[in-house]
């Protein structure tokens, strides 16, 4: 179950970002921009668990404050809806486990205005020379964790992001070519009716 968790995990380390020229790399503006510019996304994604494990599944987004990580190899749900996220395991008899979007820091990407100008929200902001990396947590609560996205240019897209957990783990997800613009019912991220066939 742990697997799911770290894809919304909690984290707060620090980032030694990459010194490159200011225009190399996107503004904090330009990816506000880009995240604020669609309210749903659909990608495939695989995710680089902390022991080296993989899982691969479909992303769906939509802003604010809906998610869900449908994983191929296990049946797994991750849903995020109505400031709740759920892990669904289907292999445990016990109920899904819930806790506050609000504590996880892809709560950023998913709120209703992003802001990464915000005072104290960015701690790192650099360029490895393909693609701007920015680290970014709550700065009312850094507590929660950090999460630490890698943008390409032309187009301007989200290609992946590395959560950092409190104890030192990592947790990569790597997003296929992102569609964004598209219609979901709101039945798709019910945590009361989490429906994998649609």
């Amino acid at each position: 179950m742990k697997q799911f968790v770290f894809a919304l995990a909690l984290g707060a380390t620090t980032l030694a970002s990459t010194v490159a020229t200011a225009a190399e790399k996107l503004s904090l503006n330009e990816i506000s921009a880009y995240l604020n510019s669609f309210t749903t996304a659909q990608a495939d994604f695989t995710q680089v668990n902390d022991d080296g494990s993989l899982s691969t599944g479909q992303l769906y987004l939509r802003r604010p404050g809906k998610v869900r990580f449908e994983y191929a190899n296990n049946g797994g749900l991750v849903l995020a809806e109505a400031g709740t996220v759920a892990i669904m395991d289907p292999k445990s008899n016990q109920p899904p486990e819930t806790y506050p979007l609000s504590r996880t820091p892809l709560s950023i990407i998913l709120a209703r205005n992003v802001n990464l100008g915000r005072a104290n929200m960015v701690v790192g902001h650099g360029f490895d020379g393909v693609s701007t990396i920015v680290r970014a947590h709550d700065p009312k609560a850094p507590e929660n964790g950090s999460i630490e996205m890698m943008f390409t240019d032309n187009p301007v897209q989200l290609r992946k992001w590395v959560i950092h957990g409190g104890s030192g783990e990592e947790t990569t997800v790597i997003l296929g070519d992102m569609k964004t613009g598209m219609s979901f019912p709101s039945s798709l991220f019910s945590i009361s009716r989490p429906k994998r066939d649609r």
